[in-house]
């Protein structure tokens, strides 16, 4: 009987495979792609079936006009590589492809086979989610034939990729700078941003006032109630003045239980990862970027030398859509569950989720490869972040076939003659699989997160009709606050959410817009860069069907569709191809050339006083004199630095009679004239509370050298108060009363 080879990607993967193979199997790693599009640097060369490489069309490497036609290319420096692969090929009887389980994995298992010379009653396709010794055996046992669908459905998407790439980024060499580059997905990832930036930058605060009653029953604790209705409608404070009436008639009233309501609550968990579920938890709760969550989960889905006992693979395959788990595994975790935590805490069924329409049901969620192996025993042979996303995938794992955790809920009716307040409380009565795993709420969701602080307050028992004894009422003021910059969690949220790339490929799609610096990072949130936000807005202005995030996530649509079999590619890229071709046509003469003509903003030279223009050059973006060359004022500005947002209008007027707008600096807005630079008039913005020191200023938020806020008298340095925090913020310290009494 002959020998097979066995090839895969990774030399660790080999090595973990070949631990379970008897002698009859030589394994080898092919390092990743073997063949790829040519990489457009003009050299004359040859593709792997000696076909000439189509360096004069206008998508390098794909004849457009014969079908789209890809012509690859042995990958440089993959020679020695290939040699050595057609020579084990050579000797052995059978050829068996075990790449990765996914769309990247069958394209390298292709081009193997077309570079390997095997005859297709010779090769095979194997798959396995887990690299176990059961997993790799079943796979060997029960070998396929190559998938033909999901080749092509990579093969399109590189197509599309490289149609788009290849024909935007000499575009926008034309009109912007030299060495930019655009993507298909990454540039609609980067207008998602940009756009969030935009409303964030024209968001202007509403004032809003609440009503708070600190409350004493019968018996303790004081608890506090808020007020929500007034008059049976919903309370909605605008102002001061509409805040001083309610304040004024909560004071003059009695308030009395009129509701007590009680239930059980029950939150279940959540499901085991997924690929986006992973890297948004893993920013979360690690810190960790995309990029490295997936590295790491490579490795531990590779294998890890666990001493004598090898390398071992300690997690399924970490690319995939699908929260479907294996009867074993689950057999094998409601056991875990048992013996470590006891019958309460194993549901009567398994617990069982919603698979999403993307996703292959042939894959597995992400989990432990075997429950035998605990963090704790497989600690000493990890590293602190391989152990750090080891242990949050088992414990994710584990909670997701937990019990439910129980509360006990608590709402509070209040009534104080035409107004209604309201609190709510919570005790927990079973943690169940919040013992294991905890899931915070998105950062983002502060309404949310607001509503669990309050949840978890304890309140004392009370009766309907108990009188209750008033402490003290408070009025807050507040102020709405923009939509949230995203961070790396919530960004993969809104993709995934919006069906724009696949999970696969989030990583990648961010750490690009960040490697092209048109996106920064500031405190952990992505904030678009001034290049960035030129980038976009010229993508979208030139090519809206290519920027629009319902056209993407249609295009992820139909790959779905041509992995499945139901389209056929080439008709998929052909309807791609000619309304992008036209774009194109109209982009060279239309789309705004920033290296000629400039780009205005909203700023004048200060040599001249004409208007400044931002140009490219040479080095990369630079303000410039639109007089130029009568006038030839230039100054440096950072590509990586956020355009000045618009300035917002006010309705407060200057000394000099023009009226004033709303700008910002590093310490926050500000008012200033909207005649600057002929006026160079500027004002605090107050937030509405008069000076509680003086009596005649208003006080201002401001922030510090050391980057703390705090809010002081717009008088200074004629009156010099100042706190930490917002008035009315904190039960310990009396709001300013001049507002309100």
């Amino acid at each position: 009987m002959g020998k097979t080879l066995v090839v895969v990607e990774s030399p660790a993967k080999a090595k973990t495979i070949k631990k379970y193979l008897g002698k009859g199997y030589d394994v080898k790693a092919s390092v990743g792609h073997i063949k790829d599009l040519p990489d457009g640097s003009g050299r004359t060369k040859r593709s792997s079936r000696n076909q000439s490489v189509l360096h004069d069309s206008p998508v390098v490497g794909v004849d457009v006009n014969n079908n789209f036609k890809p012509h690859y290319e042995i990958i440089p420096g993959k020679e020695k590589i290939l040699k050595e692969l057609r020579e084990a090929a050579a000797k052995n009887d059978k050829l068996f492809l075990a790449t990765d389980p996914d769309r990247e994995g069958e394209a390298i298992a292709w081009h193997l086979k077309e570079e390997l010379g095997k005859s297709d009653n010779k090769t095979y396709r194997i798959l396995f989610n887990e690299l176990t010794e059961r997993r790799i055996k079943e796979a060997i046992a029960s070998p396929k034939r190559l998938n033909a669908d999901k080749y092509n459905a990579q093969q399109a998407r590189r197509i599309l990729d490289r149609i788009v790439g290849y024909q935007l980024s000499p575009l926008l060499w034309e009109k912007v700078q030299s060495g930019l580059s655009a993507g298909r997905v990454q540039s609609v990832a980067l207008r998602i941003i940009v756009d969030r930036q935009e409303s964030i930058d024209k968001f202007v605060p509403q004032e809003f006032w609440s009503i708070t009653a600190l409350l004493e029953g019968k018996k303790p604790p004081a608890f506090e109630a808020k007020l929500f209705e007034i008059d049976g409608e919903k309370a909605d404070i605008r102002d001061v003045h509409a805040a001083r009436a309610a304040f004024v008639q909560a004071q003059s009233e009695m308030f009395v239980v009129s509701d007590v309501q009680k239930k059980e609550r029950i939150r279940k968990p959540q499901p085991p990862f997924i690929t986006s579920t992973l890297q948004q938890e893993g920013s979360k709760k690690l810190r960790f970027a995309g990029t490295r969550t997936m590295r790491i989960a490579q490795q531990l889905y590779e294998g890890i030398e666990l001493g004598a006992e090898g390398s071992v693979g300690l997690i399924t395959y970490m690319r995939t859509d699908s929260t479907r788990v294996a009867p074993e595994a689950i057999e094998a975790v409601r056991h875990y569950i048992m013996t470590n935590y006891g019958p309460d805490y194993l549901p009567v069924k398994p617990n069982t989720y919603k698979v999403g329409k993307s996703a292959q049901e042939a894959h597995e969620a992400i989990r432990p490869a075997s429950m035998d192996r605990t963090p704790e025993k497989v600690a000493p042979y990890l590293d602190k972040a391989q152990l750090a996303l080891y242990t949050l995938v088992w414990n994710r794992f584990v909670a997701s076939q937990a019990a439910p955790a129980v509360f006990d809920m608590t709402t509070l009716i209040i009534a104080a003659g035409r107004l209604r307040f309201k609190t709510t409380g919570a005790v927990m009565r079973f943690d169940g699989y919040t013992r294991i795993y905890f899931i915070e709420s998105d950062e983002e969701n502060s309404s949310q997160k607001n509503a669990n602080d309050e949840s978890a307050k304890s309140l004392p028992l009370l009766e309907v009709g108990e009188l209750l004894t008033v402490l003290k009422i408070e009025p807050r003021q507040h102020f709405t606050q923009p939509p949230p910059m995203f961070n790396e969690a919530s960004l993969i949220k809104e993709l995934e959410e919006l069906g724009i790339g696949r999970p696969s490929t989030y990583a990648e799609i961010i750490s690009t817009i960040q490697k092209r610096k048109y996106v920064e990072i500031e405190d952990k949130k992505f904030r678009p860069t001034l290049l960035g936000r030129i980038i976009s807005g010229l993508l979208v202005d030139n090519f809206p069907r290519l920027l629009d995030t319902q056209f993407t996530a249609q295009m992820e649509s139909s790959l779905d569709r041509i992995e499945d079999g139901a389209i056929s590619w080439t008709d998929t890229l052909r309807d791609f191809y000619q309304p992008f071709e036209n774009d194109m046509k109209l982009a060279k003469q239309g789309m705004h050339n920033i290296k000629k003509t400039g780009l205005p903003i909203n700023e004048s030279c200060p040599k001249c006083g004409r208007p400044l223009l931002i140009r490219s050059g040479r080095f990369g973006l630079f303000l410039g004199c639109s007089g130029y060359p009568d006038c030839g004022y230039t100054s440096n500005i950072q590509a990586n630095k956020s355009e000045p947002p618009e300035p917002i209008q006010s309705d407060q007027v200057c000394e000099c009679g023009a009226p004033m707008v709303v700008k910002r600096s590093g310490r926050g807005p500000f008012l200033a004239c909207s005649r600057y630079p002929e006026c160079k008039v500027t004002k605090p913005i107050g937030i509405g509370v008069g000076c509680p020191k003086c009596g005649k200023g208003e006080l201002i938020r401001r922030r510090s050298k050391k980057g703390w806020f705090f809010y002081g008298c717009s008088r200074y340095p004629d009156c010099d108060y100042i706190q930490r925090k917002q008035p009315g913020k904190s039960a310990d310290e009396k709001a300013p009363k001049s507002k309100l009494e």
